[in-house]
């Protein structure tokens, strides 16, 4: 299964990637004499409510999503690993500092912080500027998980035998941190990159339901979202639900492939 989620994941993301390969108009163009249609040869999705193909915006807006949300958990967990290594450096207080920064950290709710600090930008911002600091929030944000993940992970890594040959050769801090228990950290990073995908994923489909997410003309899946707020409309346009399943079965993969099961079937 974990195999199966990868490989869906990797083709799922080429095809996002080449939207304008895979979609039949642009995100923008519009048929304004076919509002809400519903599916047909022409618009396998139907169109929305100014008559833009939902197939199109649903390819433009993932590749949206799917470039940027990992782009911030990158961003959450290099920064965790780069306190993580500083901690190792440092000695125990920057390693309790750290600690204790992580944990006042994840007992705030962070996404009530995430919408307080996206209300603070204008909602006049260009769609591009919306996008990446949306995400760069999120990258920032989030940081505390992996970190604490990490920085338990240093403090056993210096007990290891193989660092404590490093200390009697002569190396000095930063040549372990950087040679020896940097790369020791990478399937560790790999594995909290995973787990922090789909939360952002989530955390920008729900800013989009609030209209905070990432505005018109260009969409995104949370902006794709706004369609259901309204019951009557998705019992008229129940093809409107395709953002909602593509971004559920996202999820799933990509818990899945961050499974506890090491075995790859």
């Amino acid at each position: 299964m974990r195999r199966l989620a990868v490989i869906f994941l990797i083709a799922i993301f080429a095809i996002l990637l080449l939207a304008e390969v895979f979609a039949p108009y642009s995100f923008a163009a519009q048929f304004r004499d076919l509002p809400n249609a519903a599916p047909s040869r022409a618009h396998l999705l139907g169109t929305d409510a100014l008559g833009r193909d939902r197939l199109s915006r649903l390819l433009y807006g993932g590749r949206v999503s799917m470039l940027l949300a990992p782009a911030a958990a990158i961003l959450s967990v290099l920064l965790a690993m780069g306190l993580a290594l500083l901690a190792a450096l440092a000695g125990s207080w920057w390693e309790r500092g750290i600690l204790a920064a992580a944990d006042l950290s994840l007992s705030l709710p962070w996404f009530f912080l995430l919408l307080a600090a996206r209300a603070l930008l204008p909602l006049n911002t260009p769609a591009a500027t919306a996008a990446v600091m949306t995400f760069g929030l999120l990258g920032l944000l989030g940081w505390a998980a992996p970190a604490r993940v990490m920085v338990v992970a240093v403090r056993q890594h210096l007990r290891s035998d193989f660092v404590l040959l490093a200390h009697a050769s002569g190396c000095g801090r930063a040549r372990i941190a950087l040679v020896h228990l940097a790369p020791n950290l990478l399937p560790l990073l790999l594995a909290q990159f995973l787990i922090a995908t789909p939360s952002y994923l989530l955390a920008e489909a729900n800013l989009g339901l609030l209209g905070l997410g990432i505005p018109e003309p260009v969409p995104s899946w949370g902006s794709l979202l706004r369609e259901l707020e309204s019951v009557s409309a998705i019992a008229a346009n129940p093809w409107a639900l395709a953002p909602a399943f593509l971004l559920i079965f996202v999820v799933g993969c990509f818990h899945l492939a961050v499974s506890a099961d090491k075995q790859i079937v």
